[in-house]
């Protein structure tokens, strides 16, 4: 069985460039900040759903998740809804698909796991028909929040690794 593959445990301030996304670049008004803070990744904000709905952080991180069946997050939030993202870079309809999926939390410290096979393909928020994601391709990540709520909300995350059939 393959060893977890640690992506990220922002013991470090320079751990990742994690780039925020708002939905500014379509007329919304949401706004999104992220720090890497006390070894965590802190990613607080404030959705606004008119004119958008979303904001989110990016980072990149080329990895091969070969033999794994997902990602494990230990976070604490604001109880809302957030998504993990995957790029493993693959386009349709000269877009980038992206394959995300739902994850919920709370204001304890939780360990949270997203099967790949939970990940949905979409692009722009709309499902499209794409080849599974090629987990020996991974080149980035990325958090939203997009949960049609409006409001402040925050989320902690304390690192990111891949689990696998021996550490379930």
């Amino acid at each position: 069985m393959p060893a977890p593959v640690t992506l990220f445990t922002f013991d470090r301030t320079d751990e990742a460039e994690w780039d925020v996304v708002n939905d500014g670049v379509m007329g919304g008004r949401s706004a999104g900040f992220v720090a890497v803070e006390q070894g965590a990744l802190r990613f607080t904000g404030t959705l606004v759903t008119q004119g958008g709905g979303f904001t989110s952080v990016r980072a990149r991180r080329a990895v091969d998740l070969t033999g794994q069946l997902g990602i494990e997050m230990r976070v604490r939030g604001s109880g809302r809804q957030f998504e993990v993202e995957l790029d493993d870079g693959v386009r349709a309809y000269g877009r980038t698909v992206s394959r995300r999926a739902p994850f919920a939390t709370s204001a304890e410290w939780t360990v949270v796991r997203v099967p790949f096979s939970a990940l949905r393909s979409t692009i722009f928020g709309r499902a499209v028909n794409a080849p599974v994601i090629d987990v020996a391709r991974i080149r980035g990540m990325g958090l939203y929040m997009a949960d049609g709520q409006d409001g402040p909300f925050r989320l902690d995350v304390d690192y990111v690794r891949s689990y696998g059939a021996g550490n379930e």
